[in-house]
């Protein structure tokens, strides 16, 4: 895959001002501590430097549920713990929100996933559960300010949420605005790593052009978030297996995605697994979990009995 060198050049130039943001706020570091490394993966003409620090950055982001190549299974075969439980809608109850956190903690999924207001609710409710706290930040639009969404980050974080997905400025993508996007998700990022919590870069596939797709994706990777996810859920389409395909080849493979929005079924599930995705946000995780328990067990079923 090709692209158009003003392209590659602008993009650059944002790598190069966050480097320069990072070597300021680390300005007393002469050197990467022991343990700390970095890699560079490119893709086309676009090569993107990622660096991991001791206590493993990127482990802690799901590495686990990383494949090693496009398209490779997990070593885990159940779905379950690949879902982001999800309840995003305005009218959700407490009543609700305990519901979705029961059967959480029921089916083992990696995360509940609900709006800022829930966060303390769903922290008490899971707490000594391996089950995360993810919530949402600058949702479901994308288009307040850098400051804002850092802000709502502090808030969630101290309030106990332990993953964090943010929507990009999806406008300043669009006109090209790639310092706006990288300081967006860099300020949520930043905020993030002080309580250790994860980042999911929603880019909102359905509103871009497949250039557009892998910017965003490469911002998202160079800004170090841990995750880029497909979909609000609220936009005018969800995940694709073309797109997990294309964001997978452009980040690399220990880079987690997030695939999202119309995600309904276990076969919708196991074939973006296949694509590349290492996350699935679904509402639907109870009915994608029993589907393949029953898959499963059918499988079990029809094979010959050793005598």
């Amino acid at each position: 895959m090709f692209y158009e060198q003003s392209k590659v050049e602008q993009i650059v130039e944002v790598v190069a001002r966050e480097v320069l943001i990072a070597l300021a706020e680390q300005e007393q570091r002469s050197a990467l501590p022991d343990g700390d490394h970095c890699t560079e993966e490119c893709t086309g003409n676009i090569c993107v430097k990622t660096c991991f620090d001791r206590v493993g950055r990127v482990v802690s982001a799901g590495a686990t549920r990383i494949s090693s190549s496009l398209g490779g299974i997990p070593d885990d075969p159940s779905v379950a713990r690949m879902i982001d439980h999800t309840l995003l809608k305005p009218d959700a109850t407490a009543d609700q929100i305990a519901q979705l956190c029961y059967e959480a903690r029921k089916y083992e999924f990696a995360s509940v996933c609900v709006n800022p207001t829930h966060v303390k609710l769903c922290a008490e409710l899971l707490r000594g559960s391996p089950v995360k706290v993810c919530t949402v930040v600058g949702f479901p639009l994308g288009a307040s300010s850098p400051e804002v969404k850092a802000y709502e980050t502090e808030t969630a974080l101290r309030d106990g949420a332990t993953e964090i997905d943010m929507v990009i400025n999806i406008g300043a993508l669009k006109t090209k605005d790639y310092d706006l996007v990288a300081k967006d998700i860099h300020g949520v990022v930043r905020m993030a790593r002080t309580a250790g919590a994860l980042v999911k870069v929603i880019i909102e596939t359905a509103l871009l052009d497949n250039d557009e797709k892998i910017t965003a994706s490469l911002l998202a990777k160079e800004a170090g978030a841990d995750f880029v996810k497909t979909s609000t859920g609220f936009s005018s389409g969800g995940a694709t297996i073309e797109d997990i395909a294309s964001i997978r080849s452009a980040v690399g493979p220990e880079m987690g995605i997030k695939a999202a929005g119309g995600v309904k079924t276990y076969t919708d599930a196991k074939k973006m697994v296949a694509a590349g995705a290492t996350r699935i946000g679904a509402s639907a995780g109870v009915k994608i979990v029993q589907s393949e328990r029953k898959v499963n067990g059918m499988a079990a079923a029809a094979l010959p009995v050793a005598t």
